[in-house]
């Protein structure tokens, strides 16, 4: 299933000389390494003038993306960029939608910096693509988007790290004792295997059920008790907090993607093989 945001594109025609939205024309572009072959005339049409007016991604190459692509300029992500405005004219994304996609995908100003240190992480610590989700644990989209987002990891384990961060939501009465649960098994090398059974049980969050959780996956109960009142859980969950708040993230599930937001409606799997092979 894909997982996907909210964007969509209208091209303007202009002048009784320009021709129809549905004409192709000599001045329509192939872009070598983006699959345009199932166009319609009309698509290719409006790909071409994105592509021909928007910029290069990369600030030191200042030419339209087509040029960056058709002259291969120093700037790797204009592939990527160029293959995202094709799917976006694909699934028929307005002007403005694809110049917010644009924006916040490609435009080095909308990434934010995210600090790392501390959080739960899998993949390499040197890896192409940083992934950070701020989640809940009680949340009804997290749990059907956590196996998913695993999956979609797992294919590319060795190029990707996913980042967790504690965003217990106050609407869930046990939110927080949950996350806390989390932290007590992270404390204790343990935090993945603790996340899977978390979210995979979505009506088992009751403290005998996360007891019998940290047994599970062997922790030690004692300890897994006092790290989940402790300062370190406290400071933890308020620390994540006052992050989502900074970036302005206002719900669960939100995604980074090297510190810019996910938007639903786009493909997971294709942004992150497009970050990756930008950073190849």
């Amino acid at each position: 299933m894909r997982l996907r945001a909210l964007l969509l594109v209208t091209l303007l025609g202009c002048g009784s000389a320009a021709p129809g939205p549905g004409t192709a024309t000599a001045q329509d572009v192939d872009l070598p390494g983006v699959d345009t072959s199932q166009f319609t005339p009309r698509e290719r049409h409006e790909f071409s003038d994105y592509v021909k007016a928007l910029p290069a991604p990369c600030k030191e190459v200042a030419v339209p993306l087509a040029q960056c692509v058709l002259e291969k300029r120093a700037c790797e992500a204009c592939t990527p960029a160029a293959a995202a405005v094709a799917t976006a004219v694909r699934e028929g994304y307005s002007r403005d939608q694809v110049d917010d996609m644009y924006k916040r995908r490609f435009d080095a100003s909308s990434s934010s910096g995210i600090p790392l240190a501390g959080s739960p992480s899998r993949g390499p610590e040197n890896a192409h693509v940083v992934l950070v989700e701020f989640a809940d644990f009680e949340c009804p989209f997290c749990q059907k988007v956590a196996p998913q987002l695993d999956a979609t990891w797992e294919k590319r384990k060795d190029a990707v790290r996913f980042v967790y961060k504690y965003m217990p939501l106050s609407m869930h009465p046990r939110g927080e004792a949950v996350a806390r649960a989390a932290i007590a098994a992270q404390m204790q090398g343990k935090f993945w295997e603790m996340h899977h059974l978390l979210f995979a049980n979505p009506e088992h969050h009751e403290p005998p059920d996360l007891e019998k959780y940290a047994t599970a996956i062997g922790l030690d109960v004692d300890r897994f008790r006092a790290d989940m009142q402790s300062e370190a859980a406290t400071k933890r969950i308020a620390d994540d907090r006052k992050l989502a708040d900074d970036l302005k993230v206002h719900g669960t599930p939100t995604i980074f993607i090297d510190g810019r937001e996910y938007d639903f409606k786009a493909d997971l799997g294709d942004w992150l093989d497009q970050e990756i092979a930008a950073r190849k």
